[in-house]
């Protein structure tokens, strides 16, 4: 059994241990304890007792008032399981506290012939879509859930993808034919029945409206659809659907080398560059036990902050758009294009360099980096400060978004919203602040926050996120470590280039390492980082092979587009437009 006493001791935060209190309430023998290589206390709990657990973590004191993440893991192949309960799925719930800062995991086993749990709706609202896309790609049955229907896959689809005996590749499946009859089908099966979602068509004066918005419209940013339910103008209620840009991503995991699946990450978030690759490399580096040199962790933050401005530039560009600005888009992709340059100029590429690597990066800074960082850096302030005069203080745009699309603390928290959208409502929580990574803990910046939760709010924190990251970027540039760009551990993956025509070990590692990928050792890990759109992570799961067993990517954009409805209902048309243009969000990062 695993150390108790180790795992309390892991928890951060206030030093409240969740687990003693826990296990005070309902008794040692109703937990197992799992021990993990990150600092998450993970539990199991029996499915009887599923929702007191939880409900009693939502509301102890300083309670868990955010469901971070809801997914599942098929155990029937996996080997490395000692001290585990027997289960051949097991579903786990990722709770988040803020005034702890500290998060708890819990777990669930079920057999294969009784896939079924309580759904935890009257807990968490945003369960929703998380219960929904593990009966989609899983087939574990939530019994009270109101709709339980095909999130990601379409409507017509076959078996659940993320089961082990599901093929993880296109030559495994029978060639594709659409004819004219199945292509009917596809599209008969799009059609929108408002009963099926318990909408009426209309009352006893008049009929409502469906509009359909989407899945191509520029204002949807990207192949989203949204079906509004309307009054005239007024919109009653609405529908999000999602999943025309799922691409199985974490199925991909499960077939790719350790390796060669950092670029895949670039393309969750595919505006946030290396900021993808971060906090998968991170949650490898846990699993083997590698700690990367100063160096490492400095370059990997400044090329991290200069995505942070290439994806709010755009951003902004956009939101301006949307509210009826065409002229600033055009000069803030001009300033884009200089952090693309400077990025090109170390990487070797501009969106997708996919620069990252198992315990450091690709390669050292080239010759000149330091006076191409500084001339951006010495560009940009002036910049943001003029369009902040030109277009964010112009009447048209502040009378659009101000308060508009709000929402308070309670009901961001409740809806698993985090990053920006979070902060514009008052909560001074930032990953890089509250749980620094990768030695976020040795710059000085701030936390932009602002306190009217509205449209208006959300793209001001992000402009002066900016700002912040100038500032953290210009520490990185006067104060950049000498040393490696790789860390000294076997399972740096390649390892150093120059030490592979010298060392013979070296060499055997780096052909290895690329032809047949580095083995993890067996385990499970986690890391949360502060990304362009909020909080992402990678929870990896490892059975001692030269690939991943179980990859979920829990990302934000997938938690703030579930939040739409909630907030617009009773809105116009123009602030749903509005509202969508502040939350920030490509279709790739909620799909996955």
């Amino acid at each position: 059994m695993p150390d108790t006493a180790a795992i309390m001791h892991k928890e951060s935060g206030t030093g409240h241990s969740v687990v003693g209190e826990l296990q005070a309430h309902f008794g040692e023998d109703a937990f197992v304890l799992q021990a993990t290589k990150d600092d998450v206390p993970t539990l199991w709990v029996a499915r009887e007792k599923l929702l007191d657990v939880l409900r009693f973590l939502r509301n102890v004191p300083k309670p868990y008032v955010m469901l971070y993440d809801l997914s599942a893991i098929d155990e029937r192949l996996r080997t490395h399981r000692q001290g585990l309960p027997d289960s051949d799925f097991t579903v786990f719930y990722h709770l988040l506290s803020i005034e702890r800062n500290s998060d708890i995991r819990i777990k669930v086993a079920l057999s294969a012939d009784s896939l079924k749990l309580p759904t935890a709706l009257a807990i968490w609202p945003n369960a929703n879509w998380y219960e929904r896309e593990v009966w989609d790609l899983f087939g574990i049955v939530f019994e009270g859930h109101p709709h339980l229907t095909r999130l990601l896959m379409p409507p017509t689809w076959q078996g659940h993808p993320l089961r082990k005996d599901y093929p993880a590749r296109a030559t495994e499946f029978d060639p594709f034919m659409l004819d004219a009859a199945k292509q009917d089908a596809e599209q008969e099966a799009l059609r929108f029945n408002p009963e099926e979602w318990g909408m009426k068509r209309g009352n006893n004066e008049e009929d409502f409206m469906f509009l359909n918005l989407g899945p191509n419209h520029p204002s949807a940013h990207g192949a989203f659809r949204i079906v509004l339910q309307l009054d005239g103008e007024e919109i009653v209620d609405c529908v999000p659907d999602i999943g025309y840009h799922h691409r199985g991503a974490e199925k991909m995991a499960e077939r790719q080398s350790w390796h060669s699946y950092i670029p895949y990450t670039d393309r969750i978030d595919y505006l946030g560059g290396v900021m993808n690759n971060l906090p998968y490399v991170l949650s490898v580096e846990k699993l083997a036990g590698i700690e990367v040199p100063d160096r490492v962790k400095t370059i990997r933050v400044m090329m991290s902050e200069f995505f942070r401005i290439a994806n709010h530039l755009l951003f902004l560009g956009t939101y301006i758009q949307d509210i009826g600005g065409m002229t600033p888009i055009f000069f803030m992709f001009t300033d884009r294009q200089k952090a693309y340059d400077v990025i090109e100029a170390i990487t070797g590429f501009r969106m997708h360099p996919a620069w990252f690597r198992i315990g450091g990066v690709a390669h050292d800074l080239p010759k000149g980096w330091d006076r191409l960082v500084r001339q951006f850096v010495d560009w940009m302030p002036k910049r943001l400060d003029e369009y902040v005069k030109a277009a964010l203080k112009n009447s048209i745009l502040k009378a659009r978004t101000i308060n508009v699309a709000q929402y308070n603390t309670e009901e961001a928290l409740a809806w698993g919203v985090t990053g920006p959208g979070l902060r514009a409502t008052g909560v001074e929580y930032d990953l890089r602040k509250a749980r620094p990574y990768s030695g976020f803990e040795n710059f000085e910046f701030e936390v932009p926050i602002a306190h009217n939760g509205d449209a208006y709010d959300r793209c001001m924190v992000r402009v002066e996120e900016m700002r912040q990251s100038l500032r953290i970027i210009r520490q990185c540039l006067d104060n950049m470590p000498a040393g490696p760009y790789k860390a000294d551990h076997p399972l740096t993956c390649p390892p150093p280039k120059e030490r592979t025509l010298k060392d013979i070990d070296t060499l055997i590692n780096h052909f290895l390492g690329v032809s047949w990928g580095p083995i993890m050792p067996a385990g499970e890990t986690s890391q949360l980082i502060e990304a362009t759109k909020g909080i992402n992570s990678y929870y990896l799961t490892s059975d001692g092979s030269t690939m991943s067993y179980r990859t979920r990517i829990r990302t934000p954009s997938f938690t703030h587009l579930q939040q739409i409805p909630s907030v617009i209902r009773g809105s116009m048309i123009p602030d749903l437009i509005a509202y969508l243009a502040s939350i920030d969000f490509v279709m790739a990062d909620v799909d996955r």
